[in-house]
């Protein structure tokens, strides 16, 4: 039978329930999404999925909360909130439905799991506290999603009604641009491990142009490599390369003697002809061709 209902919890919202709204109506764009806790709009029926509410965790029923006791639990005994669940269930038919190739769905979702979902599913349940994120915990997803309900003395019946659906396509910018780039990743995996190749014993790396890396250089164990040429228009760009996603620090910074300088004096203390730019802070330059970022390249290999 059609799902032509879906329903979660009326009043306050929280980021669970409205991420969970993404992937559903994205699968379901013809349903009608209902926000109540009316009894009979909870009963579960074949055309129905509800979530975050409900009292159960039934695949059957088509009911996703995880509000009850015993509480649903990953394998890992971490909890799941309804995204997690809904996730959990429908995340693969999302990435297909998004046109991810069949091959990287898998890995995919399980990379979404742990980057994005795990994160909103600890939080939901306080078994993380948002000061781990220190002075950036305004900053958070569930923060800056929480921050689009209504004001305490907005009077107007449909508030929170009127914020979430409000909140919904925000919500799904954030969801969809992660899994471009995380499919986007995949994609250039490939076109990585093939220049890695090509590079061999040479400490830089040549890219055809400006693509996720890091992970490539991992999986293909290039720990040798410190820099990163690739185009970038009609310039040249030669990038450090960071030890970790969690860190500023790199491998290799460029010369010091280079730091915050532009075209003829970035040129003088290079002694390299089409030099245009190197960041103050070291971790990128760039060069008007690809004869000047490789000299540039061969000369912060040697300072390093």
């Amino acid at each position: 039978m059609t799902i032509d209902l879906l329903v979660t919890h009326s009043g306050g919202f929280h980021a669970d329930e409205l991420l969970s709204s993404v992937i559903l109506t994205h699968l379901y764009p013809q349903a009608d999404l209902r926000r109540s806790r009316d009894r009979e709009m909870l009963t579960p029926a074949a055309n129905k999925i509800i979530y975050d509410v409900g009292g159960d965790y039934d695949v059957e029923a088509q009911i996703f909360d995880h509000h009850q006791r015993p509480s649903p639990l990953r394998e890992d005994e971490q909890p799941y909130s309804s995204f997690g669940l809904v996730w959990k269930h429908y995340g693969a038919a999302y990435l297909a439905a998004l046109d991810v190739p069949a091959d990287d769905i898998e890995t995919i979702h399980t990379t979404f799991d742990k980057k994005f979902v795990l994160p909103i599913d600890l939080l939901d349940n306080g078994a993380i506290d948002p000061s781990v994120a220190g002075e950036l915990s305004v900053l958070t997803l569930p923060s800056l999603l929480g921050s689009l309900k209504p004001v305490f003395d907005d009077t107007s019946p449909t508030a929170d009604d009127d914020a979430f659906f409000a909140a919904l396509p925000i919500a799904r910018a954030f969801v969809e641009a992660f899994i471009r780039n995380l499919a986007a990743k995949a994609r250039s995996q490939t076109l990585v491990l093939e220049a890695i190749a090509k590079a061999g014993t040479s400490p830089i790396l040549e890219l055809p142009m400006g693509m996720p890396y890091r992970s490539a250089l991992e999986k293909a164990g290039a720990d040798h490599m410190l820099f990163v040429v690739n185009p970038r228009g009609k310039d040249w760009t030669l990038n450090g390369i960071k030890l970790s996603g969690d860190t500023f620090d790199q491998r290799a910074d460029l010369p010091e003697s280079w730091a915050g300088l532009t075209d003829a004096a970035l040129e003088e203390a290079s002694g390299v002809k089409g030099a245009k730019f190197c960041h103050n802070a070291r971790f990128i330059a760039v060069a008007n061709s690809r004869e000047a970022i490789l000299e540039m390249a061969r000369i912060a290999v040697e300072a390093a």
